[in-house]
This record gives C-alpha cells, sequence and structure tokens, in this order.
C-alpha cells in the first residue's frame, strides 16, 4: 500500500509540474529540432503512422542519458488524462539511445536524436501531443508541441488581401472550406474545432471560429476580420555554414578566446520602407556547415551579434529577436539592449553554424507580440498558413485532429 501512495504521488507532482503551458529550455541544451522526416518540412505536424525527428545538442558534452516522455493533450495543450496505453503502443517513456560527440569543434558539445515511431514507442491516435526530455534527476531540460492528424476530411485554404479599408495594406486574411463527404458531424458548431497557424507561431495563433455557411457536406469559414494576420515583412536572414568567412549578411568574423565571433550588419528598421521581396523559408532555420561531412556532429557554434538602427517610438516595449531557431520564444537570451554610447540595440546569441531566419518583434508589458513595429507589415509578404481541424466528439474522451489544410500568400485571389 506504501508503494501504492508513493507511485500515485509521483504522478500526480508530474502531471502539476508538466501542465505548465510552456517550460523554459535549459541553458546547456541547444539547437532543438523537431519536424517530419521528410525533406523541406519544418512544422511538427505529421499524419498518424509518419515519422517525426528530434534533434538537439547538450553544451555540457558529457554523453549524459536523457529521457523522453510523450503526453497526449486536449485541444487547449493541457494533458488529456488518458492512460499510455490508450494512445501509444509500447512504451510513452524511453531512453533517448541516439547520441554522438561533435568532431573538430571549438564548442563540445553531445548530439541526441530520436525517431517516432521507433521499436519502442508508437502513436495510436491524433491529436495534440508534448513531447518532454528529461534528465536523471526527472528534471524536464524542455519540452516540445507536436500534432498528428488523421485524413477524415480535406480543408481548402485561400489567402485574402484584407477587405477593411484601414488594414488593406497591411493584413493577410483566411478562408477555407472544411469537405467530410465521408464523416458525420451532428454538431459542427460545437465539435469542429479549427486553428489558423501563420508561419507555424503558435503565439499568434486564431481560434474560436464556428461555421458560417453549410453547403452540402462542407463547412465554410468566409471571415476576414476575425481571420486577419498582420502581413509582416520578409525574415532576414544570415548564413553561416562558413564560420571564418564574412558573407553577404556577416560583416566580420572574429575568432575569441573560446569560439568564433560573428558580426552582422546593422540592420534598420524597415517600417517606414518600400516592401522588398527576397527569398525565406519564414521563420525556419537549417543546421549546415561547409567543413565537415555531418553537420549534426561536424557544424560549430558562434557568438552571432545583432544590432539594430531604430528611431520608432517603443517607449514600454521590449525588442527581440525571434524565430523558430528557439521555437519563438521570447526571453533574456534573445533580448535587445539598447546601447547609449552607439545608439543601437544589441545582442549576442550562441548559434549552431547554418542558415537562420529571423525577426525583430516588440512585446509590452501586458504580453502583446508585434512584428511589425520594427519591420513594417505589407500585404505583399509570403507567409505560410495552417489549418488545423480538431474534432470533439459529443462524449469521446478526447480531441481529435481530422484534418489539415496550407496555404501560401504568394497565391493572393484578390
Amino acid at each position: 500500500m506504501k508503494l501504492f501512495y508513493t507511485c500515485f504521488i509521483t504522478f500526480l507532482i508530474f502531471q502539476l509540474n508538466y501542465a505548465q503551458q510552456k517550460i523554459k529550455d535549459a541553458e546547456h541544451i541547444k539547437t532543438i529540432i523537431l519536424q517530419p522526416t521528410l525533406a523541406n518540412n519544418y512544422a511538427p505536424i505529421i499524419r498518424l503512422g509518419e515519422s517525426i525527428q528530434l534533434i538537439f545538442d547538450d553544451l555540457n558534452a558529457d554523453e549524459h542519458d536523457y529521457t523522453y516522455k510523450i503526453e497526449h493533450c486536449d485541444y487547449n495543450w493541457n494533458s488529456s488524462n488518458l492512460a499510455d496505453s490508450e494512445f501509444i503502443d509500447g512504451y510513452a517513456e524511453d531512453r533517448i539511445r541516439g547520441y554522438e560527440n561533435s568532431f573538430n569543434t571549438l564548442q563540445p558539445y553531445t548530439n541526441y536524436s530520436l525517431t517516432l515511431p521507433n521499436d519502442n514507442t508508437r502513436i495510436k491516435i491524433s491529436g495534440n501531443y508534448k513531447i518532454y526530455v528529461l534528465n536523471d534527476y526527472d528534471e524536464v531540460v524542455f519540452e516540445r508541441r507536436f500534432v498528428v492528424y488523421e485524413s477524415k476530411v480535406t480543408v481548402g485554404v485561400t489567402i485574402y488581401k484584407s477587405r477593411d479599408i484601414s488594414t488593406i495594406n497591411s493584413h493577410q486574411s483566411v478562408e477555407f472550406i472544411i469537405n467530410h463527404p465521408s464523416l458525420r458531424i451532428n454538431n459542427p458548431k460545437e465539435e469542429i474545432l479549427p486553428v489558423v497557424i501563420q508561419n507555424n507561431n503558435w503565439q499568434t495563433a486564431i481560434e474560436g471560429l464556428k461555421p458560417q455557411f453549410y453547403r452540402g457536406t462542407q463547412l465554410l469559414y468566409k471571415y476576414n476580420k476575425e481571420t486577419s494576420f498582420l502581413a509582416g515583412n520578409e525574415f532576414l536572414y544570415f548564413d553561416s555554414k562558413s564560420i571564418r568567412n564574412s558573407t553577404l549578411n556577416i560583416a566580420k568574423v572574429e575568432q575569441g578566446r573560446d569560439l568564433y565571433h560573428t558580426y552582422l550588419y546593422t540592420n534598420e528598421e524597415r517600417i517606414d520602407k518600400p516592401y522588398t521581396l527576397f527569398e525565406d523559408i519564414n521563420g525556419n532555420f537549417v543546421v549546415r556547415t561547409l567543413t565537415g561531412d555531418d553537420s549534426n556532429t561536424d557544424a560549430d557554434y558562434s557568438w552571432v551579434h545583432f544590432s539594430l538602427s531604430c528611431l520608432e517610438n517603443l517607449d514600454g516595449k521590449d525588442i527581440y529577436v525571434s524565430g523558430n531557431f528557439n521555437n519563438w520564444q521570447l526571453n533574456e537570451t534573445n533580448k535587445l539592449t539598447y546601447n547609449a554610447e552607439n545608439g543601437l540595440y544589441e545582442a549576442s546569441i550562441l548559434f549552431k553554424q547554418g542558415f537562420y531566419n529571423y525577426q525583430f518583434v516588440t512585446k509590452t508589458a501586458d504580453g502583446i507580440i508585434n512584428n511589425s513595429d520594427i519591420d513594417g507589415s505589407f500585404f505583399q509578404t509570403e507567409n505560410d498558413y495552417t489549418v488545423l481541424v480538431y474534432y470533439n466528439k459529443f462524449g469521446s474522451r478526447y480531441t481529435k485532429v481530422i484534418g489539415v489544410g496550407y496555404g501560401n500568400s504568394e497565391k493572393m485571389n484578390n
């Protein structure tokens, strides 16, 4: 009986600790990648049965033993309280066995990799999932979200300019249709829960939409204002695959006492400048190096120095370097500070070699995030949009994801 209560209390503590929406990444854990194994696919969204890969570096470089734990979540990313056996075939928690030390790098690290499904863990149902990585003391060093869907419905996504004259030049609106010819939905307004995401950034996701019209086995969402996003501007970028050399956006490279220092050209605010098209990968990144065969273990780290010239009135707002390189998190690590001597906002962030997209965003004390205060917002900006369709069937014990649709603003329909 004593053992039972001990296990029960441990379980409750686990649930309470992990109930937080966001867990700060441990400082020694860097370059976390969670994406499908399919090429050129960055969003952690997979079809049931497909593979997703987790890769990360431990800068302690001590071949530490890490375990992973998979948790099934509801629509709001809280634990669905299903038993492990209900959503996992095998073990929901297991050791990460794939790891290798870096080779010939100034910054030593151990690179870890995990692929799901594997021989010990196979996901059985669709839905929202969290993967936790724990150390020997059962402490969470980081967590990431991913989505598993079933193809029960198809989703047609169309991008438009805003119909509101006040935002017509700065916003993009998303309209979509859910087709369900083989699925009977009794109460679409209550059971169907779509989520619209721009550039795989959940911080600005739009939820709570109800179908406006019904046409046979189609649900039509013809909103404009309610599904309107700030279009933002094309992402800035740098490429450090050659860590010793300056490139298009890298002004100079210096070798410090321990690591290289990569100084980017000073970025100027773009809010009052005309829109300029240049190719980006919408906030994502690719680890790569020219000096090795395996970028996971041969790519080195360097301190990347950002500087921003900005004359806008940003009183009460903090400025951050934002992108998928740190899961769009806004914290002290990627916060810019004002240098009164040169009049620039500056930040120094540790990056693994590769091609990185980034943008400058502001955040108020109330937590309002804006990607246009510095770089402006232009309806011509190329953005990716994803519509996830959640199905909370009446009487069901969990929320399914029954379809996904994609759209891109390059194909504007106005």
